[in-house]
């Protein structure tokens, strides 16, 4: 294979293009402009009112034999459970809302002071390819944002409960794993007696009277 070199006189007759100085080059000119006036309005007016009677005794044995050998596993769980419960009362929850929002005023000025951007008055953007040797830019990108929001949601909720609540609960569990001549018993007695009485109002009142003008 011949080599083909560049003789002395070739290597002169080249010609190279200088940059320009370091602080005026720039790849990227980006103008952003974003015009932001929301408006939120959010009355929230909640009342919450109870009465509970809760009773849960809860008995519970576990026994277990694994890789025994000769050996008994017993779980008893005896319960008696006597409960009474008596509820007299009242719960009443009002959550009266009056609410006047009124978001037909011009948004605040902007003091702030944002690049010159055209504005079209919704949302554009502009690019393009700049000539980085001739000290412009190699991308050249205007963004324009202007979004109006004007937004209002007056809530209002009332929960009112009265509720008598007994769960007496009895287990028992025994086990024999990989056993041999074992025994396993598991005795689970219960005796439950429950007695509820519940006299009460539960009442929840959610009035709302919301003006919105946008």
């Amino acid at each position: 294979m011949t080599e083909q070199r560049i003789s002395r006189a070739e290597l002169e007759a080249e010609a190279g293009t200088a940059l320009p100085a370091k602080e005026v080059v720039s790849l990227l000119d980006l103008n952003a402009n974003v015009d932001l006036a929301l408006d939120l309005a959010a009355p929230v007016d909640l009342a919450v009112a109870a009465n509970l009677n809760i009773a849960a005794p809860i008995d519970a044995a576990a026994a277990a034999n694994v890789l025994s050998v000769g050996s008994d596993a017993v779980a008893a769980a005896p319960q008696q459970v006597l409960i009474d419960q008596s509820l007299t009362g009242a719960a009443e929850a009002t959550a009266p809302q009056t609410a006047g929002v009124d978001q037909t005023g011009a948004a605040p000025a902007d003091t702030t002071t944002a690049p010159a951007v055209p504005s079209t008055g919704g949302a554009t953007t502009s690019s393009g390819v700049g000539d980085l040797l001739a000290g412009g830019n190699l991308l050249d990108v205007n963004v324009d944002i202007n979004a109006d929001a004007k937004l209002a949601a007056p809530v209002a909720g009332a929960v009112a409960a009265n509720a008598n609540v007994a769960a007496p609960i009895d287990a028992a569990v025994a086990a024999n794993v990989g056993s041999v001549d074992s025994n396993a018993t598991a005795v689970a007695s219960q005796t439950a007696l429950i007695n509820q009485d519940l006299a009460a109002d539960a009442t929840a009142t959610a009035d709302q009277n919301a003006t919105v003008t946008q």
